[in-house]
């Protein structure tokens, strides 16, 4: 029986998740505040972690470092309201598995649940599906943005070059990674992948190289790093720029001399890695910040690609809602034939703050949703259906900060008023706002400054919400 953690400060939702995963066959035990579930963490010995990212004690990124500061395996599903989305994205790429949105979908929860606890487990190669066919890492498209990133990949692979991948988080740089290595003559050996952001900083060299029993404080165990792991292979580093600078050094040396020595030894090692780096900024910025070894990126820099954003290559959306659309639809058991044509349009249009792993979990959660032979536009978020007038409230109160750029999408200003292009889209944006503020108000007995709390907005927005709506006040 696998075993979950539940941290949570709200007693309602610990309760609610509790009774439902013990249920469906999970050992399920629970914590109120991250403090409280780092104890836990040491005793019970969760398979899983389902954390709520904000907790009186800490943040979710706080207690996800950690986390993996105590265990790298362990999957962690971080829970979020629809407020706290962009930054859900981004632990992500900390480290988490996924995450899900309040209200709770209870078939999502399983889902989510199942594909961490199969993930934990995964080899590091393709895998194949039920009829056969192997799920390549990455997925391309006939569009030109397409096409030259699958040119430059069949180009680097056969060769022992190192690579940089540059592209935002979510656009999918360690599906190219592993693509280039399975089209290597590497592909046999493993493919060891390292999320640099991920790591503590104290721990990065034990990670990469391994470290001796009682080399260090905390060193109970000799430990066998990622480089030792992936000899004869490939070694992926994402967000390269997060290792610290004195670990950039032992890692120059490691690329040049080809040996390396695990901490509180002095015996060397021989090894044969390709290494591939990925980096949401570019390296040069970094070497300019004082963040990064300029002689470190030149050995990197043997060839580098980048990764548009998917609101750079619009061509590729509705390629890859399609594709996840009929792998998800499979997975649940439906037979979902498309998108709507009024979907498909709001796809076009919605920037994807995280790219294609975002466009993933809104198909997956669409899907669940939808009970017809397609998916309508009932089935969508509301931070999609809204995404012009949300972006116009954040680039306002970051206006009123003196704060002009949108971190992570510097390119990307959303226009000043909300351009519902069809009647019964913003039909359906305001039925979809309408059922969030009653779902508020009545899980705070329509208490409107906690509703306004539950919604991530102030109370005085909720009144006017609540007036332009005709709502009756109690």
């Amino acid at each position: 029986m696998n075993r979950i953690l539940v941290i949570d400060d709200d007693h309602d939702i610990i309760n609610l998740l509790k009774r439902f995963l013990t249920k469906h066959g999970y050992e399920v035990e629970t914590a109120f505040n991250g403090a409280e579930g780092e104890k836990l963490i040491e005793s019970f010995k969760p398979d899983l972690i389902m954390c709520d990212y904000r907790l009186d004690d800490m943040e979710g990124s706080v207690l996800l470092s950690k986390i993996k500061e105590k265990d790298p395996d362990i999957p962690v599903i971080i829970i979020t309201g629809y407020s706290d989305l962009r930054t859900a994205v981004k632990v992500v790429r900390m480290g988490a598995f996924d995450y899900i949105t309040k209200p709770f979908i209870p078939d999502e929860i399983l889902l989510n649940i199942s594909q961490a606890l199969a993930h934990k487990h995964a080899p590091a190669q393709p895998s194949v599906s039920k009829k056969g066919a192997v799920n390549l890492p990455y997925l391309f498209s006939n569009s030109p943005q397409s096409r030259h990133l699958q040119n430059q990949i069949e180009l680097v692979a056969p060769t022992n070059y190192s690579v940089i991948i540059y592209g935002e988080s979510g656009a999918g740089k360690e599906g190219i990674a592993r693509m280039i290595h399975e089209k290597s003559a590497r592909k046999g050996n493993p493919f060891v992948a390292m999320d640099c952001g991920a790591i503590p900083k104290d721990l990065a060299g034990s990670e990469l190289f391994g470290h001796e029993k009682g080399s260090f404080t905390g060193a109970v165990n000799q430990k066998i790093g990622h480089f030792e792991m992936a000899n004869g292979g490939t070694l992926f580093l994402d967000e390269i720029a997060n290792l610290p600078y004195d670990v950039q050094t032992l890692l120059l040396r490691v690329l040049q001399e080809k040996v390396l020595r695990r901490i509180g030894n002095n015996k060397e090692t021989r090894i044969d890695v390709r290494l591939i780096v990925a980096s949401n900024e570019r390296l040069t910025e970094a070497i300019q910040k004082g963040k990064f070894r300029e002689d470190l990126y030149h050995r990197l820099n043997e060839f580098s690609i980048e990764v548009l954003p998917l609101r750079k290559r619009k061509e590729d959306i509705l390629f890859f809602a399609r594709h996840f659309l009929k792998e998800t639809s499979e997975d649940l058991g439906k037979n979902l034939m498309g998108l709507d044509p009024e979907v498909e349009d709001i796809f076009l249009s919605y920037p994807w703050y995280g790219n294609i792993r975002e466009l993933k979990n809104v198909i997956k959660r669409a899907a669940l949703l939808s009970s017809g032979d397609t998916v309508n536009i009932k089935a969508l978020p509301f931070e999609i259906l809204n995404h012009q007038q949300l972006e116009f409230n954040i680039y306002e109160s970051e206006n009123a900060q003196n704060k002009t750029e949108r971190p992570g999408n510097a390119d990307y200003r959303p226009e000043p008023q909300p351009d519902f292009s069809k009647p019964q889209l913003k039909k359906a944006a305001m039925e979809a706002e309408y059922e969030l503020i009653i779902g508020a108000l009545t899980k705070a007995n329509f208490n409107k400054s906690k509703a306004a709390e539950i919604l991530g907005i102030d109370r005085k927005t909720l009144y006017n919400k609540m007036k332009q709506m005709n709502f009756q006040d109690k």
